[in-house]
């Protein structure tokens, strides 16, 4: 049962964050000690040097791949499947979703702060149980879904780059006509890659990216150091912990300054955010019990699951949203105010989970 003092906890562990985005607010809004150029180059290095090493050291700590609760991860993974599929199916039927938000709903539905806030809440409603499936998780939320949302953000940059195929531009006069009687156009399509190409492009971009590679050399030094039984050595971990301890801070420091740049608190609107909080909260678990009932887990794991589905939105969302330029007014808001109301919800989650 949850206590005071577990709610405390909880507090315990939210409330540094904000601080930190409140500084990052107040250096803009208040002291203007930024500019916008040297905002983007804090969400740079945050995104290719601080969320990297965290992502080693982590990865490199837990990721015990002898010791995994493999049925609950098949669980996590069919909900992320049912996901693509669903918006796959609705960018079909409707023309109002596109490729753009479906990356957005994508980490929306399916990518949660299971360690900020998932490990002390985990641990306060079911022990220890709780805190290692949720870092199991993690790990793979860190090897597989981070490098997965990357691959489709790099898709979409690629995209970016070369117009869709036939477009045309006429760079024509009036009445000027070619040898076979049509007005000269330049087509643009010729320059955009066949899909193995693009797919190569991608690949290489993502193999070059540190949050790929950082997570993958974690795994294979965490597999070296179960299976022989040896520690890393504390020039390499002190070297690695004195950027990656800054992770979280800066990173909700960087939503900060986001924030004070926008011209509202709530910078993608009221009703963007109740959609934001009802992917996350609602339709998010609602995909993990649909998968965890086809895996067919059952007692404290199924709740376990079930309840870190419900976590407020992972940080690391808004700082690739604001990397690529995808909708980081959304993540910024889901992340912010997601955190603030996803006490009680996961409290409400636990209760109702109980009775059943």
């Amino acid at each position: 049962m949850i206590g005071s003092e577990d709610i405390y906890k909880v507090f315990e562990a939210m409330v540094p964050l904000y601080v930190a985005l409140m500084l990052g607010y107040g250096s803009v809004r208040w002291w203007h000690m930024f500019t916008s150029e040297q905002c983007d180059g804090i969400n740079r290095m945050v995104c290719y040097f601080i969320v990297p090493l965290f992502g080693f050291e982590f990865t490199a700590a837990h990721a015990n791949l002898f010791e995994m609760n493999y049925s609950v991860i098949a669980a996590d993974g069919i909900s992320k499947i049912l996901a693509i599929l669903t918006l796959a199916l609705c960018a079909k039927c409707s023309s109002k979703v596109d490729y753009n938000w479906c990356i957005t709903t994508f980490s929306l539905l399916t990518l949660t702060n299971l360690l900020l806030v998932g490990v002390p809440m985990l641990k306060a409603m079911y022990g220890q149980v709780g805190v290692d499936l949720v870092v199991q998780l993690m790990v793979v939320q860190a090897i597989l879904w981070f490098p997965l949302l990357l691959c489709f953000l790099e898709f979409r940059k690629m995209g970016m780059d070369y117009p869709p195929t036939g477009a045309t531009t006429n760079d024509s006069m009036p009445g000027e006509k070619d040898i076979e009687g049509t007005a000269e156009a330049v087509r643009t399509n010729s320059t955009r890659p066949r899909l193995w190409t693009a797919v190569k492009i991608v690949g290489l971009k993502l193999a070059l990216n540190p949050n790929i590679y950082a997570c993958v050399v974690g795994v294979v030094w965490a597999v070296i150091a179960h299976r022989f039984n040896v520690k890393m050595p504390g020039i390499v971990r002190d070297s690695i912990q004195i950027l990656s301890k800054a992770g979280l801070g800066t990173a909700m420091f960087n939503i900060g300054i986001f924030i004070a740049m926008q011209r509202k608190v709530i910078a993608c609107g009221v009703k963007l955010t109740i959609l934001g909080m009802v992917l996350r909260f609602i339709a998010g678990p609602a995909l993990l019990i649909v998968s965890s009932l086809i895996v067919g887990l059952r007692g404290d794991v199924l709740r376990i699951t079930i309840v870190q589905a419900a976590l407020p939105q992972a940080i690391t969302t808004f700082i690739f949203a604001k990397e690529y330029g995808l909708h980081a007014n959304v993540l910024s808001t889901a992340v912010v105010f997601g955190t603030l109301v996803s006490l009680p919800l996961l409290i409400a989650y636990y209760a109702a989970l109980e009775v059943i």
